[in-house]
């Protein structure tokens, strides 16, 4: 994007924040307006300090919204009534599209961890597991058309277009690798037998994106946040996305000890701990070559160099996987020929 638009678009943000403080009646409470770094949609959002009242936070859209139409709002909704812990909407403006939030801060989980005690650090993730549990179970009794994650799916088509993206982005994109033809075939084969395998499986309520930067700590509680994509998946998938995470390293011992804590936790007959494990390193390994893609993509496609450091950690991660488990022999072989890191 140019200068030009750049400054464009701020300036035409800027006044219908300006507008929107006026119709909220807030112009005149000394209202100071900070730009936030917004996340990788194309909504910008902007800290609102008042003189007398808590500070809030503002999502400007690219232009007009539909607020009851709006996936965030949809699943807001349905999250506050388990309850879990997530933003109140303070707000809105259709015409102007604005939305307001609560400020939770700008201390996400990953970035508390580094000074977080390892008692601190243990009791934190033992919160966020347990909210996962109560994200599957409430989330089953709440099940209704009303709202919009019970309508959308990790299926084969999507799980496959998520490989593929890694594909594409990763192993083609950003590290540039020749793919034959025959190792096309291949890698067609084990990429539907991973999805065909994750899409059967019994779904439950997912956040979808459940790692450290979309967990805040506010007033000593976790909250959610980024949760307009959840849909229905593999009971494995959020805890994956936790405890996988591109951002945080984690012992294989603790690893064990939050799988354990997880099946203790969620209500209702499960499957062993070593059938879970299994699937659990399953779904790992999927998402840790979506993200992988994800990085790429950001990289090579938008100019956005800062998932780089975060590649190394997720390689580890699918190196393990495929290590472990002898059916994944000829993926890891394939994929290895390319990719040094995973030998």
């Amino acid at each position: 994007m140019s200068t030009e638009r750049r400054t464009s678009d701020g300036a035409d943000a800027r006044a219908r924040i300006d507008q929107f403080l006026e119709e909220a009646g807030l112009r005149n409470s000394g209202a100071r307006i900070v730009p936030l770094t917004g996340d990788a949609s194309d909504r910008r959002y902007f800290r609102i300090l008042l003189r007398d009242a808590p500070s809030q936070v503002l999502a400007v859209h690219p232009g007009a919204i539909d607020f009851d139409r709006l996936p965030f709002v949809n699943v807001a909704r349905l999250f506050s009534a388990m309850p879990v812990p997530v933003p109140r909407i303070l707000g809105h403006s259709n015409a102007l599209g604005v939305m307001a939030l609560d400020d939770l801060g700008d201390v996400t989980l990953q970035a508390h961890l580094g000074a977080a005690s390892p008692a601190e650090h243990a009791a934190l993730y033992r919160e966020a597991v347990s909210l996962i549990a109560t994200i599957q179970s409430r989330g089953r009794e709440l099940e209704s058309p009303d709202y919009v994650p019970y309508g959308v799916a990790f299926d084969v088509e999507k799980l496959t277009w998520e490989l593929n993206f890694f594909t594409k982005h990763f192993l083609e994109g950003y590290r540039g690798a020749a793919l034959t033809a025959s190792e096309r075939t291949v890698l067609d084969a084990e990429f539907a037998a991973i999805a065909t395998e994750l899409a059967s499986e019994p779904r439950v309520l997912c956040h979808r994106d459940y790692h450290s930067r979309n967990l805040m700590l506010h007033d000593g509680s976790l909250y959610i946040i980024d949760f307009q994509d959840a849909r229905m998946g593999p009971d494995t998938y959020d805890l994956v996305s936790l405890l996988r995470d591109s951002y945080v390293d984690f012992t294989e011992q603790q690893i064990e000890e939050l799988i354990a804590f997880f099946l203790a936790k969620r209500s209702g007959p499960s499957a062993g701990e070593d059938d879970f494990r299994r699937r659990f390193d399953l779904m790992a390994l999927q998402r840790n070559l979506k993200a992988l893609g994800t990085f790429g993509f950001q990289t090579m496609s938008r100019g956005n160099t800062v998932y780089i450091q975060y590649i190394p950690r997720t390689l580890t991660y699918a190196r393990d996987n495929l290590v472990r488990y002898p059916r994944f022999g000829r993926l890891h072989q394939l994929l290895a020929s390319h990719l040094d890191e995973l030998r």
